[in-house]
């Protein structure tokens, strides 16, 4: 089959890779119907992430169709059509059995496309198939369902649910890209009184208020006073969620809080940030952070299923899977190209 291998930063092949094949009863093998690019893949193709080894098959999001099931798997058969999710989990260790699935010590977690082949392939062989593939209703379109693997699980958990957003609260998104969408998509589940967005690109700054933000704020052209100045008593955010993964942005979000407040970090950073704490210590301030669990997948799920998320606006570019190095261009250059997420579909 052809698969996205990586070889060492800044390197990248489409090519001809070994057939995945189950190798313990609990996996499956899933032929990929849709797959997309996350900001993650491109801190791996930077050199970010040392346990990627060469030649690993990139990606960790994916919808298909099971081909393959090993003798242990019990809650998906060949022919389902399945959500291949970002986190494998066993469902055995301390960790699953609290539903903490993104720190599994029983050989899951973040593990496709980092430490086992991923899913930017034509096949991909799914651990622990039971707890970590998700059985798609016909009403849900690969598209959309391509959208729970990752971002929409990430943003609600780490973001909103991490950040404790409450009806009534306003709340400040640094970050207007997939996640920050995704963010302020989830954030109106709890009916927060303002939803604030800030980005550099005017593109998203537009996504960002089709998605509902109440403002937007250029983050060329404002500095915290202004991003607190938009707050009902200018005292600032009750939750600011961190959707970039820089320093600056990470910064940000801790200035724009106000006493009492929540930051919830969800951006994958690569460089150290400062933490004030002369100045947070006194404020009251709560900082979170997190990998994703995907416990609330099934969730989201019945939601978008019943109509009750709108993610039409998420995927700005598609292609054909084997135009990927193509896709990379684009989403690597997204800015220029005003690009969101993008979808590649098997053809």
């Amino acid at each position: 089959m052809k698969a996205l291998t990586y070889h060492g930063p800044g390197c990248r092949i489409w090519g001809e890779v070994p057939d995945p094949v189950v190798r313990v009863p609990e996996d499956a093998v899933v032929r990929v119907d849709a797959v997309t690019i996350c900001g993650t893949d491109l801190h791996i193709l930077k050199g970010d992430v040392p346990e990627v080894t060469d030649g690993r098959v990139l990606g960790h999001e994916a919808v298909g169709t099971v081909v393959e099931t090993g003798q242990g798997v019990r809650t998906v058969a060949d022919g389902d059509r399945v959500l291949v999710s970002c986190i494998s989990a066993c469902g055995r260790c301390a960790y699953c059995r609290r539903a903490v699935y993104g720190q599994c010590t029983g050989g899951g977690g973040w593990i496709l496309g980092h430490r086992v082949d991923g899913t930017q392939a034509e096949y991909v062989r799914t651990p622990f198939a039971d707890n970590s593939l998700y059985r798609l209703p016909d009403s849900v379109a690969d598209e959309s369902a391509l959208l729970l693997a990752d971002i929409l699980p990430t943003a609600f958990e780490v973001g909103v649910r991490n950040g404790g957003v409450e009806p009534g609260d306003t709340v400040v998104i640094v970050g207007a890209g997939p996640i920050g969408l995704a963010a302020i998509t989830t954030a109106r589940l709890y009916s927060p009184a303002r939803i604030i967005a800030v980005d550099l690109a005017a593109s998203r700054l537009a996504a960002a208020k089709r998605a509902g933000a109440d403002a937007t704020v250029d983050a060329a052209r404002a500095d915290e006073r202004t991003i607190r100045a938009l707050t009902p008593d200018g005292l600032g955010a009750d939750a600011a969620i961190e959707a970039v993964g820089t320093p600056e942005t990470f910064e940000l979000c801790t200035r724009v809080v106000r006493p009492g407040g929540r930051v919830a970090n969800v951006g994958v950073h690569g460089r150290p940030a400062t933490l004030h704490l002369e100045d947070l210590w006194v404020r009251n301030i709560t900082i979170t952070t997190g990998l994703v669990d995907t416990s609330s997948t099934p969730l989201l799920l019945d939601m978008l299923a019943g109509h009750r998320l709108d993610v039409a606006d998420l995927v700005t570019h598609r292609f054909g899977l084997d135009e990927i190095q193509d896709a990379y261009e684009m989403f690597v250059e997204a800015g220029r190209h005003d690009a969101l997420k993008v979808a590649l579909f098997r053809t």
